[in-house]
Protein backbone atom coordinates (compact mmCIF):
# COMPACT_ATOMS: atom_id res chain seq x y z
CA UNK A 1 0.00 0.00 0.00
CA UNK A 2 2.93 2.21 0.90
CA UNK A 3 4.13 1.82 -2.83
CA UNK A 4 0.95 2.87 -4.25
CA UNK A 5 0.17 6.02 -2.25
CA UNK A 6 3.84 7.30 -2.82
CA UNK A 7 3.27 6.88 -6.63
CA UNK A 8 0.15 8.29 -6.62
CA UNK A 9 1.40 11.05 -4.39
CA UNK A 10 3.98 11.87 -6.50
CA UNK A 11 1.88 11.60 -9.50
CA UNK A 12 -0.48 14.40 -7.97
CA UNK A 13 2.17 16.42 -6.62
CA UNK A 14 3.45 16.95 -10.23
CA UNK A 15 0.47 17.24 -11.36
CA UNK A 16 -0.89 20.11 -9.99
CA UNK A 17 2.99 21.87 -10.20
CA UNK A 18 2.42 21.29 -13.85
CA UNK A 19 -1.05 22.64 -14.32
CA UNK A 20 0.03 25.79 -11.78
CA UNK A 21 2.69 26.83 -13.83
CA UNK A 22 0.56 25.69 -17.31
CA UNK A 23 -2.68 27.87 -16.17
CA UNK A 24 -1.12 30.43 -13.80
CA UNK A 25 2.20 30.58 -15.51
CA UNK A 26 3.42 30.10 -11.12
CA UNK A 27 5.78 28.21 -9.98
CA UNK A 28 4.41 25.89 -6.73
CA UNK A 29 7.33 26.67 -3.86
CA UNK A 30 5.28 27.02 -1.11
CA UNK A 31 7.35 28.92 1.02
CA UNK A 32 6.77 31.43 -1.88
CA UNK A 33 3.29 30.99 -2.02
CA UNK A 34 2.71 31.77 2.05
CA UNK A 35 5.47 34.24 2.24
CA UNK A 36 3.38 36.43 -0.70
CA UNK A 37 0.18 35.94 1.11
CA UNK A 38 1.86 37.13 4.29
CA UNK A 39 3.09 40.16 3.08
CA UNK A 40 0.05 40.62 1.40
CA UNK A 41 -1.04 42.81 -1.76
CA UNK A 42 -3.82 43.03 -3.91
CA UNK A 43 -6.72 40.46 -2.99
CA UNK A 44 -7.20 39.46 -6.90
CA UNK A 45 -3.82 38.58 -7.32
CA UNK A 46 -3.69 36.58 -3.80
CA UNK A 47 -7.05 34.23 -4.61
CA UNK A 48 -5.01 31.63 -5.92
CA UNK A 49 -2.73 31.65 -3.10
CA UNK A 50 -4.85 31.13 -0.45
CA UNK A 51 -6.90 28.52 -2.60
CA UNK A 52 -3.10 26.62 -2.91
CA UNK A 53 -2.78 26.76 1.25
CA UNK A 54 -6.25 26.06 1.72
CA UNK A 55 -6.24 23.02 -0.48
CA UNK A 56 -3.05 21.81 1.14
CA UNK A 57 -4.40 22.36 4.78
CA UNK A 58 -7.74 20.28 3.57
CA UNK A 59 -6.17 17.62 1.82
CA UNK A 60 -3.69 16.88 4.72
CA UNK A 61 -6.43 16.84 7.35
CA UNK A 62 -8.79 14.80 5.14
CA UNK A 63 -5.72 11.75 4.50
CA UNK A 64 -5.23 12.16 8.27
CA UNK A 65 -8.78 11.93 8.75
CA UNK A 66 -9.05 8.61 6.42
CA UNK A 67 -5.52 6.71 6.77
CA UNK A 68 -4.76 7.87 10.56
CA UNK A 69 -2.71 4.74 10.94
CA UNK A 70 -0.38 5.86 8.48
CA UNK A 71 0.81 9.12 10.21
CA UNK A 72 3.10 9.16 13.19
CA UNK A 73 2.41 11.04 16.21
CA UNK A 74 4.27 14.50 16.27
CA UNK A 75 7.14 14.22 18.46
CA UNK A 76 7.78 17.15 21.13
CA UNK A 77 5.84 19.83 22.61
CA UNK A 78 3.51 22.56 20.78
CA UNK A 79 6.56 24.58 21.63
CA UNK A 80 9.10 22.91 19.77
CA UNK A 81 6.90 22.00 17.26
CA UNK A 82 6.25 25.64 16.61
CA UNK A 83 10.62 26.70 16.76
CA UNK A 84 11.14 24.05 14.35
CA UNK A 85 8.51 25.90 11.69
CA UNK A 86 10.31 28.95 12.74
CA UNK A 87 13.32 27.47 11.59
CA UNK A 88 11.97 26.11 8.69
CA UNK A 89 10.75 29.06 7.14
CA UNK A 90 13.69 30.55 8.07
CA UNK A 91 16.12 28.04 5.99
CA UNK A 92 13.57 28.43 3.53
CA UNK A 93 14.06 32.05 2.97
CA UNK A 94 17.87 31.60 3.26
CA UNK A 95 18.05 28.92 0.92
CA UNK A 96 16.06 31.20 -1.63
CA UNK A 97 12.95 28.42 -1.72
CA UNK A 98 11.98 25.42 0.30
CA UNK A 99 12.38 21.45 -0.90
CA UNK A 100 8.89 21.91 -3.09
CA UNK A 101 9.79 24.78 -5.27
CA UNK A 102 13.59 23.31 -5.74
CA UNK A 103 12.98 20.00 -5.67
CA UNK A 104 10.18 19.63 -7.73
CA UNK A 105 9.60 23.05 -9.77
CA UNK A 106 13.36 23.69 -9.98
CA UNK A 107 14.38 20.07 -11.13
CA UNK A 108 12.24 20.07 -13.24
CA UNK A 109 12.76 23.42 -14.81
CA UNK A 110 16.77 22.39 -14.78
CA UNK A 111 17.88 25.11 -12.61
CA UNK A 112 21.52 25.35 -11.16
CA UNK A 113 20.45 26.96 -8.59
CA UNK A 114 17.84 24.16 -7.76
CA UNK A 115 19.81 21.72 -8.48
CA UNK A 116 22.30 22.53 -5.67
CA UNK A 117 20.16 23.20 -3.29
CA UNK A 118 17.91 20.12 -3.62
CA UNK A 119 21.59 18.22 -3.52
CA UNK A 120 22.02 19.83 -0.06
CA UNK A 121 18.91 19.01 0.89
CA UNK A 122 19.47 15.86 0.20
CA UNK A 123 22.94 15.41 2.23
CA UNK A 124 21.58 17.43 4.87
CA UNK A 125 19.10 14.81 5.31
CA UNK A 126 21.67 12.25 5.27
CA UNK A 127 23.87 13.03 7.51
CA UNK A 128 21.43 13.91 9.69
CA UNK A 129 20.49 10.21 9.63
CA UNK A 130 23.36 9.33 10.25
CA UNK A 131 24.19 11.29 13.08
CA UNK A 132 21.05 10.31 14.94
Amino acid sequence: MSLVSALLGGIVIGLSAALLHIVLGRIAGISGIVGSLLHGSRMQAQSWRVAFVVGLVLGGAVWIRLLSSHFAAPVGSTATIAIAGLLVGFGSRLGSGCTSGHGVCGLARFSIRSIVATTCFVFTGVATVALS
